[in-house]
């Protein structure tokens, strides 16, 4: 950033006071909160997290200098809004993965399809030897129509692959849906107002927890907690 774009000292002594003026709202609606989900509280919340970033962009900006807080970014969870009882629930998950050694993926898709021969390639029953190696794109297919996700999970190195975050939802609902009702578009009924809680998997948390030695961290978010 040049020096012109540069915020004046002015500007960020500012931003710090809009910190402590909303820190200041946040407490007296703490103090004040009529129960759980007051929405004065998470007014308040939702101000002061918008204060703080502010004031964090233009402290790096004008000296090149952070603050110690964590700022919630656009993942913070919504309060909860879901009925108190659920009669049913969505488990909802996603994994992500790096292809970190292809001709590894390649190999063990060809073994399974070696020891298959009625193994599905490509959308279709084919045996012939070599296809599950013929691309990436069949061999992910091979070895997921073969093997469980949770297997996939515990094996991804086998595979030649490397774990990316993860996140795991468990949504409340009023009814069960009918059989097919959403398989046409199984994500798109994702309400965070109706997760009861919610487990992540992701090294952006080794910083938070210390940079402890494992290769991932793990949080569990319960919806008493936002």
């Amino acid at each position: 950033m040049s020096d012109a774009a540069q915020p004046s000292a002015a500007e960020v002594r500012a931003a710090a006071e809009a910190v402590k003026a909303a820190l200041d709202r946040h407490l007296d609606a703490v103090e004040r909160r009529s129960g759980e989900d007051d929405p004065t509280v998470y007014a308040a919340f939702n101000e002061l997290a918008a204060a703080a970033e502010e004031y964090d962009e233009l402290l790096y900006d004008a000296y090149d200098e952070v603050t110690p807080f964590e700022i919630p970014g656009d993942g913070t969870m919504p309060a909860y809004t879901g009925p108190d009882e659920p009669s049913a629930l969505s488990v909802l998950i996603r994994r992500d993965y790096t292809v970190l050694e292809p001709q590894r993926l390649l190999s063990q898709a060809q073994r399974v399809a070696d020891l298959d021969p009625d193994v599905e390639i490509g959308g279709g029953e084919n045996g012939a030897e070599g296809e599950a190696r013929s691309s990436v794109h069949a061999a992910l297919g091979v070895l997921f129509g073969e093997f469980e996700p949770d297997e996939i999970a515990s094996r991804h190195k086998e595979f030649g692959l490397e774990e990316g975050d993860s996140t795991l939802w468990v949504a409340a609902a009023d009814e069960a849906t009918e059989p097919g009702e959403w398989l046409n578009a199984p994500f798109d009924q994702a309400d965070p107002e109706l997760v009861v809680c919610r487990f992540d998997v992701s090294a952006v948390f080794d910083d938070e927890l210390g940079g402890e030695d494992e290769d991932t961290q793990e949080r569990l978010t319960l919806d008493s907690e936002r």
